[in-house]
């Protein structure tokens, strides 16, 4: 039995997410509307054309075929400030040299010219050093939210230097229009191509990183970052470590429960649909690639958000066990524990 601070906590937590959720539906309550509005037939016909798009088999067992690797490119880095305890925030900028794969989707996706260049904040402290990606999640991205979202500093004085990079359509990447980010949205193309672009922005900071000396590389995410995180290690093999925090395992789980499929058998024949036609991009569509000694996921138990089922399917393929924490999406009581157990895991790996 739960002790009674520990409900009243998972019950305070649970509340602010479902809040949260709410929050989310309203403001892309426009394109979800009128994705909503089509006819239960018209919806299945569209997801098999988009499956089809991307439901070569090749695309799967051949990883590169869809997840081309990037052309090699020289990021501008610039000096943002010198850090409080001696390490120096730097900011990268490289052109993402992106080309959607779905003829159909292409002028829709490049027509958002900030979305065009990648960025990264790096927190470094000179010298040879190993290094973490750190990937926010859906609506985040804003620099003065992510510094505060990781614990930055205390990474850098355990022994790592921090990469915080923003995810397309997010941050200085967004519309100018404003609105919810069309990355992942009510289109799955955009999904799948918004993945597609973030494998390639992140395989251009793993160059930097190891150019500017980094030892070992890998990448923590939560939330959205934590499906990103899950991918990547699905897709490379020198990752030194991955670490999904409170994931998203499969957005066409997430459209599910949050009653965005219907009801009933065509709920169910949506769901499949949708998950077959985001299979490219998923991270269950290959094997980790990781060793399982070098993963930790971390699934919060009051999380309504990604309830921890997201975490736990997650964790099952990845081949480890879960570290199940107090707390939910948005109050993380568990960000002490969780930080803990990556810098222990790091440890036994001889990565710090």
């Amino acid at each position: 039995m739960l002790p009674f601070s520990r409900y009243l906590l998972d019950t305070a937590a649970a509340s602010v997410d479902r809040a949260v959720v709410v929050a989310m539906q309203m403001r892309g309550r426009s394109v979800r509307g009128r994705a909503e509005a089509m006819p239960h037939e018209k919806r299945m016909e569209r997801l098999a054309l988009i499956r089809e798009t991307y439901g070569s088999p090749e695309l799967v067992t051949r990883p590169e075929a869809f997840f081309v690797p990037p052309p090699a490119v020289e990021p501008s880095v610039r000096t943002v400030r010198r850090l409080p305890w001696g390490a120096e925030c730097l900011e990268a900028s490289w052109p993402s040299a992106f080309e959607p794969f779905a003829p159909g989707v292409r002028d829709a996706y490049l027509a958002h010219v900030a979305n065009r260049t990648a960025y990264a904040r790096l927190y470094t402290s000179g010298g040879p050093r190993p290094a973490a990606i750190l990937v926010h999640g859906y609506m985040g991205g804003p620099w003065a939210i992510e510094e505060r979202a990781w614990p930055v500093r205390w990474l850098n004085q355990h022994g790592l230097d921090v990469a915080l990079v923003v995810l397309p359509f997010h941050g200085v990447r967004a519309r100018a229009e404003g609105g919810a980010p069309l990355f992942p949205g009510a289109d799955p193309r955009f999904t799948n191509e918004g993945f597609r672009q973030t494998v390639a922005d992140l395989r251009v900071l793993i160059a930097l990183l190891k150019g500017r000396g980094a030892t070992a590389v890998g990448v923590m995410g939560m939330s959205l970052g934590g499906y990103t995180t899950a991918l990547m290690a699905t897709l490379e093999e020198e990752l030194a470590f991955a670490v999904p925090l409170i994931p998203l395992s499969s957005l066409a789980d997430f459209a599910r429960d949050q009653g965005n499929l219907g009801a009933g058998e065509q709920a169910a024949a949506q769901h499949a649909a949708l998950e077959a036609a985001n299979h490219v991009v998923s991270p269950f569509a290959r094997p980790s690639r990781v060793a399982p000694g070098r993963v930790l996921v971390v699934g919060a138990e009051a999380d309504q958000v990604t309830p921890i089922a997201h975490a736990e399917r997650i964790a099952a393929h990845l081949g480890v066990q879960l570290l199940r924490v107090p707390g939910g999406h948005l109050v993380q009581t568990w960000r002490r524990e969780a930080f803990h157990a990556a810098r222990e895991m790091l440890r036994r790996n001889g990565v710090v």
